[in-house]
């Protein structure tokens, strides 16, 4: 019943009259001279827009209110979004889909309530749970992700899953699987938005160095030449919070505010509400040119910046061949004796992954789950069953695991793409892009075990 009030709605949305979609129409339903390669302009095109596209809206804050109402006024009417927060009274000045009286409940539910509620046509389904928390396969369906996160941990996720999609040829080209994104970020007047079409643009691995390290004053400084209001907070922060307004005023400083208290103590930065509508504008459109090769796409980073005037630059970074994440995969040959829980094992100890309790899955398979507990206890038995036999006697296959593992000092979880091949039972490895080591697993006690390169500690 729910998916066929769901086709109403939206064959509702598609044949409505008037002049709702007369922009689009004009994108859509005409030839041009900066169209891609691929454009058929046409009202199927239309139809298969609004029908056959479904595009999953990751987080539901401030930017993500933005883009569900620009997607769903795009021509996007299959929307799906997720986000684990609920309502604050501190989200009403920006995140306009909400009101008081939404106040603890969940920001998904009630932002695709909000948005079908006000645009015929859409239809919305909202996911109150940490994107972690859905099962890879969820993914399968949706043919573009748009993000509208604070957070580089789950961008990092996300990014792993959408690349976990993607299959490369035996000439190390990408063939197969491509699912494309669109990232938004905002800090105050500041912005971006980016395409990452995997294998052919950066990811957001490639280019995680454009996130800053978290600013760290000085101990001496703090206490001994302090030169601003965020060195005297930052003092009393750590000596005695009640003390930097007085330490403000003996060494003749101002700007001690609340605002910049919580700025400097908590890593809060104020949201703007513009901010949000002209990188959600942004993504939205890009969105658009990704599913309907109605105009090239951006190439491939957009930075906006609203601090004095406005300001706004593209750069088209290059994507790092040698990504984990995009590029091939991480290549390991192994014995066929391995057992799964052998294999486990050994991506603990992998130089390049270090994964920390991983998750194995295969084709959309779950080989062994760390979690829930049910899930632990129904793949246990796997463990002590040969790898080989678990993905059905395949030579060689893409094996996805999900763990955590160590970036910059900090534990975060991970998804990572293995291209596992066994040995004597396929074509020689050279026949596959081996990103420039390929690993042999069979026994670390083994002078074969490191394979070739031998890895430097």
């Amino acid at each position: 019943m729910a998916a066929e009030a769901a086709t109403t709605s939206i064959d509702e949305g598609l044949n409505e009259d008037g002049g709702r979609w007369k922009d689009l129409d004009k994108l859509i339903l005409r030839p041009g001279t900066i169209v891609g390669d691929n454009f058929e302009p046409g009202p199927e095109l239309k139809e298969n827009l609004m029908k056959m596209v479904r595009v999953l809206v990751v987080g539901a804050g401030g930017l993500g209110c933005e883009l569900l109402k620009d997607l769903a006024l795009s021509g996007f009417l299959n929307l799906e979004v997720i986000d684990m927060d609920t309502i604050d009274v501190s989200n009403l000045n920006r995140q306009f889909l909400f009101r008081f009286g939404d106040v603890g409940k969940p920001k998904a539910e009630v932002a695709a309530k909000c948005v079908m509620e006000r645009i015929s046509g859409v239809n919305i389904v909202p996911h109150f749970c940490r994107i972690e928390d859905k099962d890879i396969s969820f993914f399968d369906n949706f043919h573009i992700i748009v993000l509208g996160l604070d957070s580089i941990e789950a961008r990092s996720y996300i990014n792993a899953v959408a690349c976990s999609y993607l299959e490369y040829d035996s000439d190390g080209n990408p063939s197969d699987g491509i699912k494309p994104m669109v990232d938004g970020g905002t800090e105050g007047f500041k912005g971006h938005a980016r395409v990452i079409i995997p294998g052919l643009t950066p990811c957001f691995e490639c280019n995680i160095w454009l996130f800053p390290p978290q600013v760290k004053f000085p101990l001496c400084t703090l206490a001994e030449t302090p030169r601003t209001a965020a060195h005297c907070i930052e003092y009393a922060h750590l000596i005695k919070w009640g003390e930097a307004l007085k330490r403000a005023e003996l060494f003749g400083i101002s700007g001690v505010t609340y605002s910049l208290t919580q700025g400097v103590v908590k890593n809060i930065v104020p949201a703007i509400a513009s901010t949000n509508a002209i990188v959600s504008a942004a993504c939205a459109l890009e969105a658009l040119k990704i599913m309907t090769d109605c105009s090239k796409t951006m190439s491939n980073y957009l930075m906006y910046n609203g601090t004095e005037g406005i300001h706004s630059k593209m750069t088209a970074f290059d994507r790092d061949k040698d990504c984990l994440v995009c590029g091939p995969g991480i290549l390991i040959e192994l014995d066929i004796s391995v057992t799964l829980s052998k294999f486990i094992d050994l991506l603990g100890e992998h130089p390049k992954l270090l994964l920390s309790k991983p998750s194995i899955t295969h084709r959309g398979n779950n080989l062994y789950m760390q979690a829930p507990p049910v899930l632990e206890e129904m793949t246990r038995s796997n463990l002590n069953l040969l790898l080989f036999d678990l993905i059905g006697k395949i030579p060689k296959d893409i094996i996805h695991a999900t763990g955590t593992t160590s970036i910059n000092g900090k534990r975060t979880s991970c998804l990572r793409k293995l291209r596992v091949i066994f040995k004597g039972t396929a074509e020689d490895v050279t026949d596959m892009d081996t990103m420039g080591a390929v690993y042999r697993f069979v026994d670390k006690d083994n002078p074969e075990f490191w394979g070739y390169p031998v890895p430097k500690f």
